[in-house]
């Protein structure tokens, strides 16, 4: 069970912080750190607020994502993208996420992604955050200065570059830009194209083809819903299936799920796992994606080990930094944005001295037993992070602290 949450033993301060992100995490961050008392900035890449919910047509000039001089987008939305949670709940606390009396609004429960980032951008105007965030402007390098027991930051607008020192960096970048392939035996002579869902954005582009999806998260499916209307066929490689069963799929015509690709030809041939194999025209991959934090110097602090960020004490705070670094919307398969709220609340209190966390040692123990823990259940590491059904359990971590 979590520690009880410590009360402030020190002077209430301020501190200069840095938010590395104006989507949903940023800007729920930059709130509740202006609420507490700190100064803060928020660096934005993008020209305006709501990180991946800011839908853009343009894809990346190497759409599988391997090569690392590729020109990069940063949202993964798709033209026809709708939430999978009802609106009620990706709401912040005290500003419910409901519907507008305004015919440019889409009322549904499960709206449609311009949407939600039109609640972000409004979220932004009423707590006055949009006065503390600077768009257009990347982070460069982000450097603990040991002797200062500062932050340096570098970070460039258009062709200007700046250097900066902070007391504290939140990280709120996100982690759903950087394409994690799948392998695929015999890729590298299959005589098709490939691409992963990163950069998919309408079914246009794949009118009579035959496409293999590779993957069976909400991505997959989605897509695989889009294409059926323009595509000849749709195959879908799953590693695991929990509901549907293999073969053609019900009410379409053309979809079929398969277990996993067992190796490709170059003939142009996708042979599954039972044996079945089709010819195909372009596989998408819909295999998730990287932490990535190319910004991010901590003399190996902190590691991307099989996608497990660590070491981090209850998914935000690496022992060894804290809390002078900590990450907001690490964990996936959550409802984020309540998550992020908490989160960052947490975080906010402990910089400003009202809050203590346990010590580095301490810390590092809780991360050690969760490691012990997710190793005898058989989790693999890349799932650290994956809460799923024990989000209501680090909800209620993280909620404890909300009112310390």
């Amino acid at each position: 069970m979590p520690q009880s949450p410590g009360h402030a033993t020190q002077p209430i301060v301020s501190r200069h912080v840095a938010v590395i992100g104006a989507g949903a995490a940023g800007l729920v961050t930059a709130r509740e750190l202006r609420r507490e008392g700190h100064s803060v900035v928020v660096f934005e890449r993008g020209d305006q607020v709501g990180g991946l919910w800011v839908y853009t047509p343009n894809v990346e000039s190497d759409q599988i994502g391997l090569d690392p001089t590729r020109t990069t987008v940063h949202s993964s939305v798709y033209h026809s993208l709708r939430t999978n949670l009802p609106r009620d709940s990706m709401g912040f606390s005290d500003y419910p996420f409901v519907a507008k009396d305004d015919p440019d609004r889409d009322p549904r429960l499960f709206p449609g992604h311009r949407e939600v980032m039109m609640y972000l951008q409004d979220f932004a105007r009423e707590f006055g955050i949009d006065e503390l965030v600077r768009l257009e402007t990347e982070v460069v390098r982000v450097r603990f200065v040991e002797e200062e027991e500062k932050w340096k930051i570098k970070s460039k607008q258009r062709h200007k570059e700046m250097d900066e020192i902070f007391d504290a960096v939140v990280v709120c970048n996100g982690h759903y830009t950087q394409p994690l392939v799948s392998h695929v035996p015999g890729i590298n002579k299959w005589s098709g194209k490939q691409m992963h869902s990163h950069n998919y954005r309408d079914p246009k582009p794949f009118q009579d083809q035959v496409v293999v999806l590779i993957g069976n998260s909400a991505s997959a499916f989605d897509i695989s819903r889009d294409l059926v209307g323009v595509a000849k066929e749709v195959h879908i490689a799953a590693r695991t299936v929990k509901c549907e069963t293999f073969g053609k799929q019900p009410a379409y015509d053309n979809l079929w799920l398969h277990p996993m690709i067992k190796n490709v030809c170059e003939d142009g041939s996708v042979h599954f796992q039972d044996g079945s194999f089709v010819i195909a025209n372009i596989i998408i991959h819909c295999t998730g994606y990287k932490y990535h934090f190319p910004f991010l110097e901590t003399n190996g602090f902190v590691i991307v080990d099989d996608n497990r960020v660590g070491p981090l004490y209850k998914h935000i705070f690496p022992p060894a930094l804290a809390p002078w670094l900590s990450f907001v919307g690490i964990p996936f398969q959550v409802i984020t944005f309540p998550m992020f709220e908490l989160q960052s609340k947490w975080i906010a209190g402990v910089l400003s001295n009202r809050i203590t966390l346990p010590s580095q040692e301490e810390m590092m123990e809780d991360v050690k037993a969760l490691y012990s823990s997710l190793e005898a259940s058989g989790t693999p590491k890349r799932e650290t992070h994956a809460l799923d059904d024990k989000q209501v359990w680090w909800l209620m971590t993280y909620f404890q602290y909300k009112f310390c």
